[in-house]
């Protein structure tokens, strides 16, 4: 914004201020930038423009979620998810159209892999969100934020659209943008080991692992980059990570699925993979996460008593456990049910017919 603002012959503390009335008020009409000299918004109105991607439709759940889908272009739609809370309110963003990971529990997985979004698609599904939400909840609000958290567990792996992750989280926590706190902000990955620790040097945020496995064997099927990354290295690269991190722990996403990750061997082979013979526990909390199924994977949500024994195994072993409350499944706005529209890249539904799926890697710069 700086060289912008100096590419238009203007001071530097400009930007500054055009970086407010962007991202702070949502203001799309330079002419409203009231403190902005007149001569500058004359150039500006010719220079530049604010828009949003394309809204192609809103939906909202009973329980008050709501789901948008954007345009991004080329036959891509992407899925950006609100959740309110009574003590939150939490934002779930894209970061790639579609996902080359291809876990076999999520609905992105089967759509397969377009493009990585750019820093501006990744920043625009906040900047709508909390703008929008400011009007209909006060119209004319301006500075009563709407959206305090915000989970990087959208469409896509964000770690392998590491460019364009960066900066779009610096501007979310910038203070003279969105101001978000560094605990409140959370990437999720499948377990990118090399851009794991850079993160903690770039951007560090909270972070969470998509764990669903307790051994290399049922993780490859389950999360195929840990063919690539297995857990001992991905669980040594996340300890490593908070070194840096506001929190002092890492969580651990683990997804049940009814007969394949929720049996009682699973749940004593989690707990000793995180509380070594020696009795240190790993530094983790556990979310348990009840499947949202969809008819391509064939898999099955566990049931209540099940996920409530396993759960309480855990929490008898001394680890912090919680279950996520599922929100939204009426309008696949749940964890998992995520899947946009997407022109596959990849040939993915192929490869996983022969039994070929292998994760690619879109973008480690």
């Amino acid at each position: 914004m700086i060289e912008f603002a100096q590419g238009l012959g203007e001071k530097p503390f400009r930007a500054t201020q055009l970086f407010r009335w962007i991202h702070q008020r949502g203001l799309q009409d330079f002419e409203q930038m009231s403190d902005l000299a007149k001569s500058l918004r004359e150039k500006l109105s010719t220079a530049a423009y604010v828009q949003a991607m394309p809204l192609i439709s809103e939906h909202t759940s009973k329980d008050g979620v709501i789901k948008w889908l954007f345009d991004v272009g080329q036959g891509n739609a992407i899925e950006t998810v609100y959740i309110p809370e009574s003590d939150r309110a939490t934002l779930c963003i894209s970061s790639q159209a579609g996902c080359a990971v291809g876990c076999t529990f999520c609905s992105t997985g089967y759509q397969g892999f377009s493009r990585n979004l750019t820093t501006a698609e990744i920043i625009s599904q906040l900047w709508f969100a909390e703008h929008r939400l400011r009007q209909q909840k006060a119209p004319g609000a301006q500075d009563h934020r709407v959206i305090t958290n915000v989970v990087m567990m959208g469409m896509g792996e964000p770690l392998q659209n590491y460019s364009n992750l960066v900066p779009a989280l610096k501007i979310m926590l910038d203070d003279h943008a969105y101001g978000l706190s560094r605990r409140r902000t959370t990437v999720s990955t499948s377990g990118v080991v090399p851009m794991i620790e850079r993160l903690g040097l770039d951007a560090p945020v909270a972070l969470a692992l998509s764990l669903h496995a307790p051994n290399d064997a049922l993780r490859d099927e389950l999360v195929p980059l840990n063919r690539k990354y297995p857990i001992a290295q991905v669980l040594e690269a996340c300890k490593g990570y908070l070194r840096y991190a506001p929190r002092d722990f890492v969580t651990l996403e683990y997804c049940l699925l009814d007969g394949v990750n929720d049996q009682e061997v699973h749940v004593n082979a989690l707990i000793d993979l995180l509380r070594p013979s020696k009795g240190a526990n790993y530094p983790c909390k556990i979310n348990l996460i009840p499947f949202n199924p969809f008819k391509e994977s064939g898999l099955k949500r566990s049931s209540l008593a099940q996920i409530k024994r396993f759960s309480d195994t855990l929490l008898d072993a001394g680890l912090v456990c919680t279950v996520r409350k599922t929100r939204g499944e009426d309008i696949d706005a749940a964890c998992g049910q995520l899947a946009g529209d997407i022109q596959d890249r990849t040939s993915i539904s192929e490869r996983r017919a022969q039994g070929k799926v292998i994760p690619i890697s879109p973008d480690f710069s």
